[in-house]
C-alpha cells in the first residue's frame, strides 16, 4: 500500500521541539498542526489515537469525576453531549454509550450483546481497542495491542491487591489475558512472555510511590513508541509514535513540570542525534 511521507511537516516538528523548552510547550497546537498536515486517511489514524482520551473523558463524566483531558478529539461540551446522546464517536463506542443509557432507563433490549453489568469504562475501552485492532495503520494496531496489555497487567495486579475478581478487569482475549484471569502464580505465569512484561510487573507491583510507578509506566510507553517506529521516517507511523511521546510530555508538564521538561529534553535529543534525519525515532 502506498505510504505518504511528510518531510516538511517532520522538519517543522524538529524545529518546534528544539525551541519548545524556551518558548513553551503546547501539545494541542502540535496535534492540530499534524492533523492539518496529513491526508484524510492518515488524519483518521491520528483521530483514533486521540479517541483514547475521548473514552477516558466520557468515562470520567459518567463516573462523576472532574478530570478532563484536552487531548481528546471532543471538547468538554461535545463529550457531555456524547454521554447524553452519542453521535460523534465511532459507531461501536456510540453503541456502548447508548446501551448504558438504555440500561439506566431499563430499556436495553436492543443492546443484549453488551453486558452492562460490567463497568462502563471497561466496555468502552474494549470497544476502543477493537477499533485499533482493525485500523489501517500498522502503528495503531500494534500500539493498541501493547496498550491493552499494559492496562490489563496493571489492572490484574491492582485487582489482586484489592481482592477483586481479576477476570472482570481484563479486556480482550489471548494467552496473556487468559493467564491474568486464571493464574494464581505471583507473576500470573507471564514473566518473560513479552519484552516489556517484566518492566511492567516491576512498575505496578513494587513498593515505590504512585508517582514513581506512573513515571515507570510512561517510560515503557515512550520506549515502545520508539521501538514501533524505528524503521519509519516521515510517514504516518513515525508521526503517531511522535504524538505518543508528545502525550507523555503533556501529562508530566501538568503533573510534574520538571519531569515534563526532562522528557521534552529527551525528545529534543532524539532529533539532534538523528542528524541527517535517518532513524529519527
Amino acid at each position: 500500500m502506498f505510504r505518504r511521507n511528510y518531510y516538511c511537516l517532520v522538519a517543522g516538528l524538529k524545529e518546534y521541539s528544539r525551541d519548545a523548552d524556551t518558548k513553551g510547550f503546547d501539545a494541542p497546537t502540535v496535534i492540530a498542526e499534524i492533523k492539518e498536515g496529513v491526508s484524510g486517511r492518515d488524519r483518521r489514524a491520528v483521530a483514533l489515537l486521540y479517541t483514547y482520551y475521548d473514552v477516558e473523558n466520557i468515562a470520567n463524566m459518567r463516573a462523576g469525576r472532574e478530570h478532563f483531558s484536552v487531548l481528546g478529539n471532543l471538547s468538554r461540551e461535545e463529550a457531555e453531549e456524547e454521554l447524553a446522546s452519542p453521535s460523534r464517536l465511532p459507531a461501536s463506542l456510540c453503541r456502548v454509550v447508548a446501551a448504558y443509557n438504555a440500561a439506566d432507563k431499563d430499556t436495553g433490549s436492543d443492546y443484549e450483546d453488551i453486558d452492562t453489568s460490567l463497568p462502563f469504562e471497561r466496555n468502552m475501552f474494549a470497544a476502543y481497542y477493537a477499533l485499533c485492532a482493525k485500523s489501517g495503520s500498522k502503528f495503531m494496531r500494534s500500539w493498541g495491542d501493547f496498550d491493552r496489555t499494559l492496562r490489563n497487567v496493571s489492572a490484574a495486579f491492582a485487582s489482586r491487591k484489592l481482592s477483586l475478581p481479576v477476570s472482570e478487569a481484563i479486556i480482550g482475549s489471548g494467552y496473556i489475558e487468559d493467564a491474568l484471569a486464571r493464574s494464581s502464580a505471583a507473576d500470573f505465569g507471564i514473566k518473560g512472555e513479552l519484552s516489556y512484561i517484566d518492566q511492567v510487573m516491576t512498575a505496578v507491583d513494587g513498593d515505590m510511590s504512585m508517582v514513581d510507578k506512573e513515571k515507570r509506566m510512561d517510560d515503557i510507553r515512550w520506549d515502545m513508541s520508539v521501538e514501533l517506529t524505528e524503521m519509519n521516517y516521515c510517514d504516518i507511523d513515525f508521526l503517531l509514535g511522535y504524538l505518543v511521546r508528545i502525550n507523555v510530555i503533556h501529562r508530566w508538564t501538568v503533573l510534574d513540570p520538571e519531569h515534563g521538561r526532562e522528557m521534552l529534553r529527551k525528545l529534543v535529543a532524539s532529533f539532534v542525534a538523528a542528524g541527517s534525519g535517518e532513524n529519527v525515532a
